[in-house]
């Protein structure tokens, strides 16, 4: 496992991080303490610690999963945990945004319950608009939940559906320390500013959905069909075999022969300046294994080494 330093902060995170969205159970599948339990227990073996989450990740459920390992292992501190704040979960696929300061308060206590620790590492804010983002008394709020030692570190995870320079640029100004954005190989639109502005700002970058979904996995091809209850089955048909065309075309040109591509797609993301780590879902053990070999990829002589 490689390393390299979160930004501003004094975080010494793994290129490689772990995602648990599928732990709330909206990627198809259920998971049992024990699995989680197997999984984080592999990850911290190859060497990954960090795990990213969130509160709407199911009602807690991501979070509670993590933290009841925590628990059991009585070694938080071998863990950066990252977790975010204004979505309520509702059910499949249905949140309700809550950005509040005395509500943002509650859910940060909230996950500190269910992650089982007197801290979190990073607490972001997540992927809101410019009006939720300047909710009056929200940022001085996390400030004093910083003074308190609840939070480490502020981040924003900025939506996927806008460029947001905006709150990038104003992270700073809010005492936030990291950006956490949707990059891949699909989906270079943060090349443009957002990345450039993050490296000059000394943020620290976590780069979400780097294999777009698990469609840089190599293992879909147009007409795939997902359950019900896999959040990529509510995603646009034709956008999707669209992608899954494009990706196609990545296995052909752009892949090197005989190269995993999800690995491939892991260390083509690390290889920006401003990326600190990736944070891909896994289902099982092979994949969090797969996602931690990736970092046999990756450079060593990145800007934020450490």
């Amino acid at each position: 496992m490689k390393y390299r330093r979160l930004g501003s902060t004094n975080l010494r995170v793994s290129v490689i991080g772990m995602g648990t969205w599928q732990f709330g159970g909206e990627w198809g599948k259920d998971f049992s303490q024990d699995e989680a339990d197997r999984m984080l227990a592999r990850a911290k073996e190859l060497g990954i610690n960090l795990v990213d989450t969130a509160e709407c990740y199911g009602d807690h459920t991501s979070e509670t999963l993590i933290g009841n390992y925590l628990a059991r292992t009585g070694r938080r501190e071998d863990w950066v945990i990252a977790t975010k704040f204004g979505h309520h979960f509702k059910g499949l696929n249905d949140r309700d945004t809550v950005y509040d300061p005395a509500d943002v308060v509650k859910q940060l206590n909230g996950s500190l319950r269910a992650l089982r620790t007197d801290y979190v590492d990073v607490y972001q804010f997540h992927s809101g608009n410019d009006e939720q983002f300047n909710t009056p008394g929200l940022w001085e709020a996390l400030a004093e939940q910083k003074r308190m030692g609840k939070v480490r570190h502020l981040g924003i995870s900025i939506s996927s559906t806008r460029e947001n320079l905006n709150q990038t640029e104003a992270a700073p100004g809010k005492g936030a320390e990291v950006i956490q954005v949707l990059y891949n190989r699909l989906d270079r639109g943060p090349e443009q500013r957002v990345l450039p502005a993050c490296r000059r700002l000394d943020l620290g970058v976590l780069a979400r959905v780097p294999l777009a979904s698990g469609y840089l996995s190599g293992k879909y091809k147009p007409g795939a069909q997902f359950t019900p209850s896999d959040v990529r089955s509510t995603q646009d048909r034709q956008k999707v075999d669209e992608k899954l065309r494009e990706v196609q075309r990545i296995a052909r040109d752009e892949v090197p022969a005989g190269a995993d591509m999800a690995r491939w797609a892991l260390a083509w993301c690390l290889r920006h300046e401003a990326v600190t780590s990736v944070i891909p879902g896994c289902k099982d053990l092979k994949q969090v294994e797969a996602n931690a070999a990736a970092a046999e990829l990756v450079a060593s002589d990145h800007p934020q080494a450490a």
